[in-house]
């Protein structure tokens, strides 16, 4: 395809900022949140801590430590400095990252962008009715305590009169990049802007600029918390969701900035070893940072072995830093491919229903054309290693992910970018978060339907801008959208754009997906839900020379307000 285009009236923003120094693969560590949320104190992160390293999990790469929300007091001192709680941390901050530092970990804290955090305490944003923030002052303080990695939360970000919610987050989280700038220590920055605008417009505008403040970004709804009251109550339903929302954004990822679909909770209660299993999994083929969030000392050791798979972190893990390509969905599974250095691929196979699932992929099924297309594979869950292989086999539990590692040999040829072409219902009620309801399949001759796994569905982006399927062509034909005979004409030809319109090349119209189900070929509006699709290899980024799939623009600087 040709390359991403920022279209007419996006958001810009400043020139990316992930560096190699800085996350150039995705963070991994342990947060408290998920598991203790405001029941914790300086006792509780060094024991975590120690466990990450006497496990054996800090050796795998979880190697950052982050206090969440609660760790401060409601009111800053007299010289406005954020004072921890003396109960939780009687001896202050400094030497409990001391500790951290002292076992080979890193040491993350968090705040928030508004004027006060979450839980109610101490924000760095602009005071409620205006006034000077405070995120220079905060990220001396915390350099000062050796913070190696801050998360910013986005609740009671201030906007003044006249001024949107948009624009007042951009400058909070552009204030605390070039406070960050200013101290004179490397600190990764994880911003949770994009998981305030789920759901509205303004999502994907947010989503292209917060790529220039952040190494990750935190994009949806929160995971499901343990529950003591209920700590056996299945968390899985959270897990998926989270999976579903973060999957579709693989346009806007790219090594040193990634996609942040939230914690680890594989492992703890509420999560069987079958869904950490799939949870791992399937952030490790989204190449979503690993942050773990549980009480360590009690997982067992099937889940430690699950947490601790050194082939599964490799995928999350490698350098290309890629997203997954949804190539099939249905009901009860899905399939997903991912390319990796090396000439290496990963596959998974996601069942979602709760039967056992039985599965056989073809290397055609998966994009590369050579009839006699053999694999050396590795499955990475069993460790079972084959050599030239035609077929992917495998048994599936309910819940359960089966992933490959796979080496095709030269008979295979050049894989094709083949999947699905989807879109997604924005507002999907709390109590019907699945992938049924949220996405939606692209389908031959001219339609967008649930997504049911058929040939129909299957589409291969061309080198020369098509968008096929079955041989045939995605086409405009007046104000409609079909698919025909490829004629090679502009009206075949499509180019993507980074926020997800996918536009024909002779009319410069978008193509649109209706609620009846309909498609047709209409005038680009700002971010309408109806135009909005996530394309086989996500829109990922490739350098120019390779095979001509979505090349993100980098935007463009954007000016200060404050």
């Amino acid at each position: 395809m040709a390359a991403i285009l920022c279209v007419a009236g996006a958001a810009s923003a400043p020139a990316l900022a992930g560096t190699p120094r800085l996350a150039a693969t995705p963070p991994m560590g342990w947060n408290d949140w998920a598991h203790y949320q405001c029941g914790f104190t300086a006792q509780t992160i060094l024991a975590n801590a120690r466990e990450l390293v006497k496990s054996g999990l800090a050796a795998r790469g979880y190697d950052t430590v982050t206090i969440d929300d609660c760790w401060m007091l409601k009111t800053r001192d007299r010289h406005g400095n954020l004072q921890p709680d003396p109960v939780r941390f009687p001896h202050g901050m400094r030497p409990v990252a001391d500790a951290i530092h002292a076992l080979g970990l890193k040491f993350g804290i968090y705040e928030d962008a508004g004027y006060a955090t979450c839980g109610g305490f101490a924000g760095s944003g602009v005071p409620n009715g205006g006034g000077r923030p405070h995120f220079l002052a905060d990220a001396k303080l915390f350099a000062s305590w050796g913070v190696d990695y801050l998360k910013l939360d986005g609740c009671n970000v201030y906007a003044a009169k006249g001024e949107s919610q948009n624009a007042a987050f951009r400058a909070a989280y552009r204030d605390e990049h070039l406070a960050l700038e200013r101290v004179g220590r490397p600190i990764v920055f994880s911003e949770s802007a994009p998981a305030y605008f789920q759901g509205t417009p303004d999502w994907y505008d947010v989503l292209s600029w917060v790529r220039g403040y952040g190494q990750l970004w935190r994009e949806g709804s929160d995971i499901e918390i343990f529950d003591r009251k209920n700590p056996d109550r299945s968390r899985f339903a959270s897990v998926m969701w989270n999976y579903e929302y973060n999957l579709p954004l693989g346009r806007f990822q790219t090594p040193g900035n990634w996609n942040d679909s939230d914690f680890i909770i594989g492992g703890d209660r509420g999560v069987t070893l079958a869904e950490s299993r799939s949870q791992l999994s399937l952030w490790a083929m989204m190449s979503a940072p690993l942050i773990l969030s549980s009480n360590l000392d009690k997982l067992s050791r099937a889940a430690l072995a699950v947490l601790g798979n050194r082939a599964v972190i490799g995928v999350d893990q490698d350098a290309l830093g890629r997203m997954a390509t949804l190539v099939r969905r249905d009901a009860s599974h899905d399939v997903l491919i991912k390319p990796l250095t090396g000439g290496r691929y990963a596959v998974a196979v996601l069942n979602r229903s709760p039967g056992t699932l039985h599965i056989g992929l073809s290397p055609r099924e998966l994009g590369f054309p050579g009839g006699a297309c053999r694999f050396e594979t590795h499955e990475l869950w069993t460790n079972a290693r084959n050599r030239a292989l035609s077929t992917l086999s495998a048994t599936i539990a309910a819940h359960d992910t089966a992933m490959w590692t796979i080496r095709p040999d030269a008979r295979c040829g050049a894989p094709a970018d083949v999947g699905t072409i989807t879109r997604i219902v924005p507002k999907v009620p709390r109590g019907h978060r699945d992938a049924e309801r949220y996405t939606l399949c692209l389908a031959a001759p001219g339609k967008v339907e649930r997504c049911a796994g058929t040939g129909q569905e299957t589409w291969t982006l061309g080198p020369d801008d098509t968008v096929r399927t079955a041989g045939e062509c995605l086409a405009q034909s007046g104000d409609r959208a079909v698919v025909r005979a490829c004629g090679l004409t502009a009206s075949d030809r499509w180019h993507y754009t980074v926020l997800g319109n996918l536009i024909n090349e002779a009319s410069h119209r978008c193509l649109t997906g209706r609620t009846s189900g309909t498609l047709s070929v209409a005038a680009c509006q700002h971010n309408a839900a109806s135009q909005i699709w996530s394309l086989p290899s996500g829109g990922a980024v490739r350098e120019v020379g390779a095979p001509r799939m979505a090349r993100a623009a980098r935007p463009m600087p954007g000016a200060a307000r404050r």
